[in-house]
């Protein structure tokens, strides 16, 4: 993918194809689906090597009596990537078959923590497939590894930090979902709409239309210019769920954008509270 200023988070089927076998190279699928069923998808075929990881289950936490889906606690990621295989040392190649969302979720909880040698397969599991690239049936046990969390608070904010940038002229809230929840005539929350000052870059709009593969940098570069995403602003990401504020903050730091920050309890947190401000 010609453009883009951080190629080192970016894996081709053929660069991933050339690299399996690495002794500090590890592989997670992240196929998801809401009944359960993508680790049955994973036991019937995945990228030789490749550990299932549930984003759902895995590395998130939900508090008590809420609907927001939160980053898991330190220890409860490192045990989680530590089981797989993941530790200080290692690197790791993610991937899915939904424009790379679950794959994001779990790179950005990795990030959170301090890990940056991860890298997210352009096409995900379909490039893999129409690069004829071998593929392994069954589960596969890794040996364990250590792994360190490293909470990287820049990364990572709560409602409270969001509230205290409103207004900030040097922050821009980016707010991830689709034009309608944006503008509050969807939405399944309290209340509709978005955070105030924030601007609206859908993150389906970073793919090729009808394929799993993004736009080339100068088309994605493009898109953010016309939400008035320039350098030299903290940009702060948003969602419902942190699935498409992380797909969003891995396309920023594709591109060389520098001070990224994903909002974690996204507008399942902020569009539940009735004490805070809303834009429709």
């Amino acid at each position: 993918m010609a453009g883009i200023a951080r190629p080192e988070l970016i894996a081709t089927a053929e660069w991933l194809a050339e690299n399996l076998g690495r002794p500090d190279l590890r592989v997670i699928d992240a196929r998801w689906r809401p009944d359960g069923t993508a680790r049955q998808l994973y036991a019937t075929g995945h990228v030789p090597g490749a550990v299932y990881m549930d984003w759902r289950t895995d590395v998130i936490d939900v508090p008590e009596g809420a609907d927001a889906l939160l980053l898991a606690a330190p220890d409860r990621l490192g045990a989680v990537m530590g089981k797989a295989g993941v530790g200080d040392g290692t690197s790791v190649v993610l991937y899915d078959d939904t424009v790379s969302y679950f794959s994001s979720r779990i790179w950005w909880s990795l990030r959170a923590y301090g890990y940056e040698s991860a890298r997210i397969l352009e096409g995900g599991w379909h490039a893999w497939l129409d690069g004829g690239h071998p593929i392994a049936n069954g589960e596969v046990v890794p040996v364990a590894a250590s792994f360190t969390p490293r909470a990287q608070v820049r990364e990572r904010l709560t409602t409270a930090d969001v509230r205290g940038l409103l207004g900030a002229p040097d922050v821009l809230l980016v707010d991830a979902r689709g034009p309608a929840e944006y503008r509050g005539f969807e939405g399944n929350v309290r209340r509709l709409g978005h955070i105030p000052g924030a601007v609206n870059v859908p993150v389906a709009t970073m793919h090729q239309p009808g394929t799993q593969h993004l736009r080339d940098a100068a088309e994605l570069r493009s898109i953010l210019l016309k939400a008035n995403i320039t350098r030299g602003r903290r940009l702060v990401c948003y969602d419902g769920s942190g699935v498409a504020a992380a797909k969003l903050a891995y396309v920023l730091n594709l591109l060389g954008y520098e001070d990224v920050a994903v909002y974690d309890g996204g507008w399942a947190e902020w569009g539940d509270r009735l004490d805070l401000p809303v834009d429709r």
